[in-house]
């Protein structure tokens, strides 16, 4: 019969089993399971967790916004530098991520670990710009006026002067917040909060974050200010990571 019909074993053959792929499932029936069912789930809460991350990221510029709001209200420069210090304890408080105090930990971490810091930037600038939007719509939009003014000096300044300041800054802010972390002592750790804030504020010392959010509130963004920014970040980086960098390299002394 076969030999009469060559495409008779084929008609008559019974369907094959759908096929099977490291261990999916019915694929006819879209069933998802073993490995590409755990693929799905895994970049599901990879997506919801960068997602909460970004929040915090956002919540942590409001914080800053809001201490610069406070600061800026103040006639007072101590009054209003030891109260802006409400913004970094909140932020360490309730685990909120701030710029500045996430890249100090660059060369502790992987490499992936750099694109969430500037994850964390984004975030920190979306929050405090919304903050500073908003105060200008409210009957405390004077800030603004001084805001501008203290813009103006910061953008009239040289990048090298500015690039200094923000070292120096991120020094103190990584004093902060690494001692609210690891500070065995529960007075040190707000203690610690309160000198990084308050000097670096009346030293005159350049936070990116802050700027974010006066550069927001006096609304004076422009290609230099993005610029003048980046440099300030920059500065940032490169203080926040002194102190851990020393303290690597001690490390690596007491042990040789």
């Amino acid at each position: 019969m076969s030999s009469l019909f060559p495409f008779y074993n084929i008609i008559q053959r019974p369907p094959r089993k759908p096929m099977k792929i490291f261990g999916t499932g019915d694929l006819q029936g879209g069933k998802r399971n073993g490995i590409m069912e755990r693929y799905y789930n895994l970049g599901g809460a990879s997506m919801k967790k960068k997602a909460a991350s970004f929040l915090n990221s956002v919540l942590g510029g409001v914080c800053i916004g809001i201490g610069g709001v406070v600061f800026l209200s103040c006639e007072n420069k101590v009054v209003g530098a030891v109260f802006f210090c409400l913004g970094l304890f909140a932020i360490c408080t309730f685990g909120f991520n701030l710029f500045t105090g996430k890249v100090g930990y660059v060369f502790e971490q992987p490499l992936s670990y750099t694109g969430f810091v500037l994850s964390v930037w984004l975030g920190n600038l979306a929050g405090t710009a919304a903050v500073g939007y908003a105060v200008r719509a409210t009957r405390i939009a004077g800030i603004a006026e001084k805001a501008a003014a203290m813009c103006q000096v910061k953008l009239e300044d040289s990048l090298v002067s500015l690039f200094i300041l923000s070292v120096f800054c991120n020094i103190l802010m990584f004093i902060a917040v690494d001692g609210f972390k690891n500070n065995p002592h529960q007075a040190g750790k707000y203690i610690g909060i309160f000198l990084g804030v308050t000097v670096f504020i009346l030293c005159g010392f350049e936070h990116c974050v802050a700027n974010m959010f006066y550069f927001s509130v006096a609304n004076v963004w422009s290609l230099r200010t993005v610029g003048y920014l980046l440099v300030m970040s920059v500065g940032n980086a490169c203080g926040g990571v002194i102190i851990p960098l020393c303290r690597q390299l001690r490390l690596r002394a007491e042990a040789a």
